[in-house]
């Protein structure tokens, strides 16, 4: 047989494994020791590849951390405090805490930089108010899933981290990047949600009270606080991603472990709305001991264990598959196709594609080096074309077949995941039109960069 009758079994083999379930890093794994064997490319050679993202992975240290940062906020109450502040300013509109639950994603991932903590937190948290608040289970779940989509959009951004690593572009400049286009995100499923919950009546109203909308905001100081510092560093150029990932996680600490003592003394239940609390108890949250401390960095370390090596094997990968001239057929068509928007339009639709079925890490890892150089050989600037791929890969995770977003919503619901797949189509057409909208207008991932 020939080489290429080869590597289409093996290929075929691989995606057989995956839809019976094996984990995507064995998969690429098996494929790239098995094309390996077929195109005599040396073994060790695939053991240097891996060794190498290590060995000069420094910008991916920040993504341990911003992980740890997540499962922080979220043990220490900082996200309950977020969530409160949301649905006191809005559920006085129908559908409001639909709403609420959007917004604290978009606060959520503003601190965290993962899609999947972000759904996996809001979704626990507020699903069950939802579903006793007369929303349907399924749009409750799935409203959970869509708003997790940010969580890689906003910065701090994992996946931004990785794109900056693999494309050498400043990573402080592709989290400034997302900041329009991520807001944008929220917004468009803020909007969809309250057209659905008009429609169908969904949702109890509260009355809008200032005082309300006062008290907690205070009670989620530290999380805005947490926000302003993860931004104002990188933005102002006092800290590197790395190092603002250090900051955050330092601060969520000492945060989480003065605030259980001072709850104690004061008396105030954790179970309390923030807007019953005494005034001195709003400014501290419900906090964690130092016990609990080694359940969350391990929880964190698990997913770290996960990604970091399929980051790795992907990279091993590229290799494999440009020796196999994948990257020269695949950079034909795009260019075939003409010019500026005939290339930005075809490397949507390939991104699309491609995150239908593939987790955004491998998505970005084999597809960003072949599709963004000649994205910027016509003229498309390499900032706005990474934010036009991550945004086009975030809407992968609510996109069936995959649609990692989709699972762990249903995971934490107890929905299953074909009954929420109906309800996630007003949220989709949302984030694709506002991707369009992102693509065809640079300055909105343009304008808050400093000038270049």
């Amino acid at each position: 047989m020939t080489d290429g009758t080869w590597i289409t079994l093996i290929s075929i083999a691989v995606t057989i494994f995956f839809m019976l379930g094996t984990p995507v890093l064995l998969v690429i794994f098996y494929w790239v020791i098995g094309c390996s064997f077929v195109i005599d490319l040396p073994i060790d050679n695939t053991g240097n590849e891996l060794l190498n993202v290590f060995n000069k992975g420094f910008a991916l240290l920040a993504m341990p951390l911003f992980i740890l940062t997540g499962d922080l906020i979220n043990q220490s109450g900082i996200a309950r405090r977020l969530s409160d502040f949301a649905y006191s300013c809005l559920g006085w509109l129908r559908g409001g805490l639909a709403m609420a639950a959007l917004a604290a994603c978009g606060l959520f991932a503003a601190i965290s930089g993962s899609n999947s903590a972000t759904t996996a937190t809001i979704g626990s948290m507020l699903h069950p108010e939802m579903v006793k608040g007369g929303y349907d289970e399924r749009f409750s779940a799935a409203t959970a899933a869509a708003g997790g989509t940010v969580g890689i959009i906003i910065p701090p951004s994992i996946i931004f981290i990785v794109y900056g690593f693999l494309m050498n572009l400043p990573i402080s400049d592709l989290f400034i990047a997302g900041i329009v286009p991520g807001t944008l995100m929220v917004l468009a499923m803020m909007t969809s949600a309250f057209i659905i919950c008009t429609l169908n009546g969904w949702g109890f109203l509260i009355k809008l009270s200032p005082m309300r909308v006062i008290k907690t905001a205070i009670g989620a100081w530290l999380g805005f606080f947490a926000i302003g510092l993860v931004l104002w560093g990188i933005y102002s150029g006092k800290f590197s991603p790395t190092e603002a990932a250090g900051v955050t996680v330092g601060f969520c600490i000492i945060v989480g472990m003065i605030s259980y003592p001072l709850n104690k003394i004061m008396g105030d239940s954790t179970e309390k709305p923030v807007e019953a609390k005494s005034l001195a108890s709003m400014f501290v949250v419900e906090g964690f001991t130092l016990m609990s401390l080694p359940t969350v960095v391990s929880r964190s370390a698990q997913i770290t264990g996960i990604l970091v090596p399929l980051i790795a094997v992907s990279v091993a990968m590229q290799q494999v598959m440009s020796s196999l001239g994948a990257k020269e057929v695949v950079g034909e068509f795009v260019t075939g196709m003409g010019g500026y928007h005939a290339v930005l339009f075809t490397s949507m639709a390939i991104v699309f594609v491609t995150g239908m079925i593939l987790e955004s890490l491998p998505v970005t890892i084999i597809l960003a080096p072949i599709l963004a150089p000649i994205a910027m050989s016509v003229g498309i600037d390499p900032i706005h074309f990474a934010v036009i791929f991550l945004v086009g890969a975030s809407i992968g995770f609510v996109t069936p077949p995959y649609g990692l977003n989709l699972y762990v919503a249903s995971g934490v619901t107890g929905v299953p995941y074909f009954r929420l797949l109906r309800y996630t189509v007003p949220y989709l057409v949302a984030l694709i039109s506002i991707w369009f909208i992102v693509a065809l207008v640079p300055d909105l991932s343009l304008m808050l960069l400093p000038a270049r």
